[in-house]
């Protein structure tokens, strides 16, 4: 019997042109979204390119300068910007700190369009912390960005409920359902067996499109099968648990008309309410200080250590006599008073950042705990992570982005208080960035939270089903 159903649901779906049509929609959905995914990669390549290009090329020209001084020759360079001055090279020659895209970043947008991805701390200027955007939540500003996510989250539910909403109900209003209940197989079995046909046809056309999608924008599959496959089975899970909603609503309802309603209903709340109302809850439970004011407080702070520089200076030296006992006069200049507020400024200014920051992470902690009450929140959050565009990405990558510019900082204090020059040899010595990636959520567990909504909403829907058939209702 299930192979006969198979038989013929196939020859049904190939009749009704459901099939080529299912292809072609998602094939050319899917391939724009790759397309317009890998065009923002590509942006962020170049950027990267390029302003590695500007630095290699500004270095270049530095340690030809630095060669030329050590060895007794002149140079035409205003002296106010040699580069054997150890402030002109952390302020003049700063290093790269990118975060770089990874192999399925063009596969979700995620918080790639809100934040910068190359930064170049110097010795001069505010923390980067100060510059960080303000955010109310990785959710909420994820919609509208056209992108593979966005095709399989959004779009790729409407094909299930467009594909799937009346397959029950049509037999009903056909008349036939009497006939197939007298056949020797339950009409749940039977229900089923359709629905299992339709989501393994629906999961190879997916798995095809996303195949030739992948290829067609030179993905290494040798290199990351692994990522592949996991977006794969994150993908195939969201899927059945949509034809699980499909079956249950059959059941439940074995009206098209309510059915569809029914089912469109469905993909407003799980799609769209669910993760607005986890985003305000958490904008509630962990508001964010407004980032005008803490700049305002920032201002305020560094403008009273400004008008007390020398004082803090001498206070400084005091705490650090392995500067000032060099042996020999030293004429202190505005580097060596700044560098003394900086550290001043930023030690008065940590709790008011640390508020700032812990509010942040409080929230995306919420969002984690409770993206688990909604598949479509589960995948976001999956494919944000496989693509390494999550809120926990760019977090990460602001914390080691401040502790390379307190790296890059102290690397050049010594030589100014101990007024040493900078060497050509001392280059190879310079502080040198490397994004080490957060750990995330197991692509294996998610695709299991998945799967276990599926196996809920089909138990209901048995027993909802047995107890219509004990009351007779049916097939009426």
């Amino acid at each position: 019997m299930f192979l006969y159903n198979f038989k013929y649901e196939l020859k049904s779906l190939l009749r009704s042109k459901w099939l080529f049509l299912l292809s072609t929609i998602l094939l050319i959905v899917m391939l724009f979204a790759g397309y317009n995914g890998k065009q923002k990669v590509n942006k962020r390549i170049e950027d990267f390119s390029k302003i590695t290009a500007q630095t290699e090329e500004r270095d270049a020209v530095m340690l030809h300068v630095l060669d030329s001084l050590e060895k007794g020759l002149e140079v035409n360079m205003s002296n106010n910007l040699l580069p054997n001055n150890p402030m002109n090279v952390g302020y003049r020659y700063p290093k790269v700190a990118a975060l770089q895209p990874k192999p399925l970043t063009f596969i979700s947008v995620g918080q790639s369009d809100l934040f910068t991805h190359t930064v170049q701390p110097k010795i001069y200027g505010d923390n980067f912390s100060y510059n960080y955007s303000e955010l109310s939540s990785p959710v909420q500003l994820l919609f509208g960005s056209f992108d593979i996510a966005f095709v399989i989250i959004y779009i790729l539910p409407l094909i299930i409920i467009a594909f799937s909403y009346n397959i029950l109900s049509k037999e009903k209003e056909y008349g036939s359902i009497k006939l197939l209940a007298s056949q020797p197989i339950s009409i749940y079995s039977w229900l089923l067996q359709k629905v299992t046909f339709r989501f393994f046809w629906l999961t190879l056309i997916t798995s095809v499109v996303l195949l030739i999608t992948f290829i067609i924008n030179g993905f290494d599959f040798g290199d990351n099968m692994g990522a592949f496959l996991s977006l794969i089975m994150i993908t195939t899970a969201y899927i059945l648990f949509w034809f699980a909603i499909v079956l249950a609503i059959n059941i439940f309802i074995g009206n098209s008309a309510k059915n569809a309603v029914s089912l469109l209903g469905i993909w407003v709340f799980v799609i769209l309410i669910i993760p607005a109302t986890v985003s305000q809850l958490a904008n509630l439970a962990y508001p964010i200080p407004s980032r005008t004011k803490m700049l305002a407080e920032v201002r305020n702070v560094k403008k009273e250590i400004a008008e007390k520089q020398d004082k803090i200076l001498d206070n400084y030296l005091r705490d650090h006599p392995e500067y000032a006992s060099t042996g020999k006069e030293i004429n202190y200049s505005f580097w060596h008073r700044y560098i003394a507020s900086q550290n001043l400024a930023e030690a008065e200014l940590k709790p008011l950042l640390a508020s700032y920051t812990e509010q942040i992470e409080n929230q995306q902690s919420w969002i984690e705990n409770w993206q688990y009450i909604s598949p479509a929140v589960i995948v976001q959050q999956s494919f944000n992570n496989l693509a390494g565009t999550s809120s926990a990405h760019y977090q990460e990558y602001k914390k080691q982005v401040v502790a390379f510019s307190v790296k890059w900082k102290d690397f050049f204090t010594p030589l100014l208080y101990k007024s040493q020059p900078f060497r050509k040899k001392m280059y190879k010595n310079l502080p040198m960035f490397e994004y080490q990636q957060p750990k995330i959520a197991s692509m294996t567990f998610n695709a299991f939270i998945i799967l276990f909504f599926s196996a809920l909403i089909l138990t209901f829907s048995w027993l909802f089903f047995n107890k219509k058939s004990e009351k007779g209702t049916l097939i009426n």
